[in-house]
């Protein structure tokens, strides 16, 4: 069983390094052209369209499924101020790293819920690892655009997703070892990662990805959160 867990988190995290992989050629082996320059801005609306699906449809009718109102209260507030803080601190050293936290703050809580979720039923973990996949992909994507204009060089950035790519697993085998047991525990560290990834949508992401006389970015954002919609019918 533990092998299962490692192979399906192993293989949901993995799509943070192929979609650092698929930017980098895209950035630097497709000539600048104005179409170019939409589809890196209709990627960024998608990834936002992704990510708020995992806000609305998985952690937070997770969050609330086990926890009173206060504390869903309390634990939203906590992560909203704490990301508030320090996209302040970010932005003040001239970052641009806004799509990466919110990237691994969904990321993270879900592949604990992955771990936790594992012991009780498979199948319904694996749905949920390819699920998390398909969202890591575009998510990395335009991670990787944003680190290397922070000033990061593209293979310093590489090196980072390929580390990051197996927080998955580590996550994983916390949620299925330390937290299986502890539900609620589980369903505070989704409301908090819910609260931070609102606060970075809003504030950083969703303004990032708005093109003036382009549609196809707002589009993108909706068709993302389709995906998110197909992935919570499936698991």
């Amino acid at each position: 069983m533990i092998q299962n867990l490692i192979l399906f988190s192993g293989i949901a995290g993995i799509t943070v390094f192929l979609g650092g992989l698929l930017a980098n050629y895209f950035n630097h082996h497709i000539k600048e052209t104005p179409v170019k320059y939409e589809i890196t801005h209709t990627m960024m609306s998608f990834g936002a369209g992704i990510i708020l699906s995992a806000l609305a449809l998985v952690l937070i009718p997770k969050a609330m499924e086990e926890l009173k109102l206060l504390p869903m209260i309390l634990s939203f507030l906590a992560g909203t101020l704490s990301f508030m803080i320090l996209d302040r601190y970010l932005a003040k050293k001239g970052g641009q790293t806004a799509t990466l936290l919110a990237m691994m703050m969904d990321f993270i809580p879900e592949a604990i819920a992955l771990g936790a979720v594992f012991a009780i039923d498979p199948n319904m973990a694996i749905l949920l690892a390819v699920f998390m996949g398909l969202q890591n992909l575009p998510e990395a994507f335009n991670s990787f655009r944003d680190l290397v204009l922070s000033g990061f060089t593209p293979k310093r950035t590489l090196i980072i997703f390929f580390f990051l790519s197996f927080f998955g697993i580590v996550g994983a085998l916390i949620g299925h070892f330390l937290l299986s047991n502890q539900p609620q525990l589980t369903a505070m560290l989704m409301s908090f990662a819910s609260g931070g990834i609102l606060y970075l949508l809003i504030q950083d992401i969703i303004p990032e990805s708005k093109l003036s006389k382009n549609y196809l970015t707002s589009l993108g954002a909706s068709l993302g959160f389709l995906v998110g919609i197909i992935g919570e019918n499936l698991i």
